[in-house]
């Protein structure tokens, strides 16, 4: 019993030295087999991020969009202008009203400064303070008017302190003045003849005759718009005959893009502030299309769209010519002679999809679009008719049945077909 005891006890324990020996050969399998597992996962995320990389959104939701067929253009502005200018324009000049202010036919809107303006000023100027002297050392005294003059006075000057618009500012300066003028002649009117006071007065009243008779005021010959932007153009760009426009005659303008028109120290016009044209050439395929009176949309340089229309059209050589008329924005418009604008051809919105998710199938004699949805991790082919399309996206919608049969599709595809909904998601560069 004894042996017998001991050979199974020796079995056991070689069984036993067995089993440790093969326990690291197992475990160096299971790390080799996580290792591999491990390794593959690695694999495979790598291989997806370079994927994603390369092709970082492989699906696109469908959504309610708009898109626009649009082109850049370079633009010449022509509006009806009236330059008014007179014969003293060297002398320089005062503006009556300011740039941009609607006048009415006769408003003064500027003048010319008198030939030595400067030299009676200040001759008017130093008489004036002479004036006040002599008047504050009489002991005559005077009527209420000069007080109240007086009084009126004082108030403009203050009023000037906190003035912060300009022309309100010319018109005080202007009353202050007049007010001056009222009281030294009634202080004149009231003094001896031959005194000292009558004669500084008679004095100043000589000098501000020669002060408006050399003076030459200039009034609007319509109504309309002022503006001091005259840039010499205004009997070149007309609107009497666009037949005589050209590109070559507008390219040789030398007109730089975007560039504000200066002000004139000699001259300002008078514009139509209701509408004006903008003139342009192109060679696209839609300029080929259009015809006068058509509608387009214009988004001018300050962002805001504008409807227009074609007023006129001619084939000019290998491009063009189109002008447009609005009756919008004009105003903003005044301050430029040459602009860069965008036409916006047509616009329209539905169901907005990149080109880059359609396919196309052919059915018979036609050509069928399609696009891939994925849900659920299956993919289902939909046919999708475009109704419109620029160069990165297309407005698409569902097929009728009736439509599908008159593109040749049994009554059993049309049954079983899949239509597309808004947020679904599609493939983009599918395959059928």
């Amino acid at each position: 019993m004894k042996e017998k005891a001991k050979r199974t006890q020796k079995k056991s324990k070689k069984k036993n030295q067995l089993k440790i020996s093969w326990q690291p050969i197992i475990q160096n399998k299971k790390i080799i087999a996580i290792s591999l597992v491990v390794l593959a996962i690695i694999i495979f995320c790598l291989y997806k991020v370079i994927v994603f990389i390369q092709n970082p959104t492989d699906t696109f939701s469908v959504e309610q969009g708009q898109i626009y067929q649009e082109e850049r253009a370079i633009g010449y502005i022509i509006r009806e202008e009236t330059v008014v200018k007179g014969d003293n324009y060297k002398n320089g000049m005062e503006q009556k009203k300011t740039e941009g202010e609607k006048v009415a036919k006769g408003d003064a809107i500027f003048r010319y400064y008198t030939t030595g303006e400067d030299d009676l000023i200040k001759k008017i100027q130093d008489l004036d303070v002479k004036i006040s002297e002599a008047m504050a050392n009489t002991s005559n005294p005077f009527p209420a008017d000069v007080a109240s003059l007086d009084s009126q006075i004082e108030s403009d000057i203050y009023s000037l302190y906190t003035a912060n618009n300009l022309q309100t500012i010319q018109e005080t300066k202007k009353e202050i003045a007049n007010n001056i003028t009222k009281k030294a002649k009634i202080a004149g009117e009231k003094s001896p003849a031959g005194s000292y006071l009558k004669k500084l007065i008679d004095e100043r009243s000589e000098y501000e005759n020669q002060l408006n008779e050399g003076a030459e005021y200039l009034n609007a010959p319509i109504s309309g718009v002022v503006s001091y932007k005259v840039d010499g153009y205004e009997d070149v760009l007309t609107t009497d005959d666009f037949s005589n426009l050209s590109t070559e005659f507008l390219e040789g303008l030398n007109i730089k893009t975007g560039q504000v028109v200066a002000d004139s120290t000699e001259s300002a016009k008078i514009i139509n502030n209701f509408e004006c044209y903008i003139a342009c050439s192109l060679d696209s395929e839609q300029a080929t299309s259009v015809e006068i009176g058509d509608e387009v949309k214009l988004r001018l340089p300050n962002e805001a769209e504008i409807t227009s229309d074609v007023e006129y059209v001619k084939q000019d050589g290998d491009k063009i010519l189109i002008v447009f008329k609005i009756d919008q924005q004009v105003q903003e418009l005044i301050s430029y002679r040459k602009i860069s604008f965008d036409i916006i051809w047509w616009s329209d919105s539905g169901k907005k999809i990149p080109n880059d998710a359609i396919g196309t199938e052919t059915k018979g004699e036609n050509q069928v679009a399609y696009v891939i949805r994925t849900r659920g991790g299956y993919q289902t082919k939909i046919w999708v008719k475009i109704l419109r399309q620029n160069d990165k996206y297309a407005i698409v919608d569902n097929y009728t049945s009736t439509e599908l049969k008159e593109l040749g599709y049994t009554d059993e595809e049309i049954k079983g077909r899949a239509t597309l909904t808004l947020y679904d998601e599609i493939l983009r560069k599918p395959t059928s």
